[in-house]
């Protein structure tokens, strides 16, 4: 019988999961529906889904998965109207950064046999179908969060199929899941929207601490630029978690603020050093919520074509280029023109040929 997946949201992360299916699976029969006709038109057009449906109906029968990718709020509402369609050979299962309000309301609705939580450890601050890829959850860590009810036989295909997917399996309590995402995700989140607006409040009136913000700033905020609404539904579904982590995160910061108004080099010395230490025994591979970016800086001529002549050599060798920009500020970056590539071999390869032609290359 042929498989079929369903999908109740095709935004970036239902997208980019649809995507990596159809890539790996390429007869399988996907069905979703999405609010965003633009989104489920689109889909149709790249044929990476064969059924759009308007609403949730007979077209999510006899799913051997249905992904709940709404919003965290949304998901748990979809949840009654899937529940009619549920069959013993279906996993249900969401991907939302939130676990404990979606498994509470699986146990209300009597349906956790067939619920087993999911949380891809990938996404981009762009978001919408527009911006999926299959490439998105390759090598991120994917978070599985089943149900006391649900079968062992089940958890075990799943996992299988996320590793089918190129991604990472990793079983968590649900409870356990929500506390350690809000510390390493949903706090930085957080911390990078309010000194984003934090900037904004103190800026000058003619914007010099916008147009002067330097890689530092950008690198750590750059998550600011994610969806607001997704970020407002993770922090009232996970509203207790977060409170008390932000509480914890607060006494560090008085800590820091006191270790300075003392003058103490010695702890100032220690803090930075740990946290430089500890930061760089990451692994590189793991791929966060935002993945990590593969790039150069080089120094070029001040010329016209200086650009188109790197591009050039890069793409005459097959390297492709994801982005590639002057860099105005110097703070941190040596070199004046950055360049993006999608993955850490491009990378690699294109610093050996441009060292070959004599630029003088940076890398971070």
């Amino acid at each position: 019988m042929k498989h079929k997946i369903g999908f109740i949201g095709l935004g970036l992360i239902g997208g980019s999961i649809a995507k990596a299916i159809r890539q790996y699976y390429p007869d399988y029969e996907i069905v979703a529906f999405d609010k965003s006709k633009e989104s489920l038109a689109l889909a149709t057009q790249e044929s990476t889904i064969d059924v759009a449906a308007t609403t949730i109906d007979n077209n999510f029968h006899n799913c051997n998965y249905i992904f709940l990718c709404a919003p965290v709020a949304s998901n748990t509402a979809y949840l009654k109207q899937i529940t009619e369609y549920l069959n013993d050979d279906c996993i249900l299962t969401d991907v939302g950064s939130v676990k404990t309000n979606i498994h509470e309301e699986v146990k209300a609705l009597g349906i956790e046999k067939y619920f087993i939580g999911g949380h891809p450890m990938a996404g981009s601050e762009k978001s919408g179908y527009s911006n999926s890829k299959a490439m998105l959850i390759e090598n991120a860590y994917y978070i599985l969060t089943p149900t006391s009810e649900v079968s062992q036989e089940k958890v075990d295909a799943y996992e299988h199929f996320i590793e089918s997917l190129k991604a990472l399996p990793i079983v968590l309590d649900y409870q356990l899941h929500d506390y350690i995402t809000g510390t390493i995700s949903h706090l930085p989140h957080i911390i990078a929207s309010s000194l984003v607006n934090f900037v904004k409040q103190h800026d000058t009136n003619d914007e010099l601490m916008k147009n002067l913000a330097a890689g530092g700033f950008k690198d750590i905020t750059r998550i600011a630029s994610s969806s607001p609404i997704m970020w407002q539904n993770i922090c009232l579904k996970n509203k207790q978690n977060i409170v008390d982590i932000l509480d914890q995160y607060i006494d560090s910061l008085e800590d820091f603020k006191e270790a300075i108004e003392r003058e103490d080099d010695l702890d100032l010395y220690n803090r930075f050093d740990s946290s430089r230490n500890y930061r760089n025994s990451m692994p590189a591979s793991s791929a966060g919520p935002i993945k990590k970016a593969f790039a150069v800086y080089c120094d070029i001529i001040d010329e016209a074509g200086g650009i188109a002549a790197i591009a050039t050599i890069l793409a005459s060798n097959n390297i492709s280029i994801k982005n590639i920009g002057i860099i105005h500020n110097r703070e941190f970056e040596e070199g004046v023109l950055r360049i993006e590539f999608y993955d850490e071999d491009s990378t690699k390869r294109a610093v050996e040929l441009l060292q070959k032609f004599r630029y003088i290359v940076y890398e971070r």
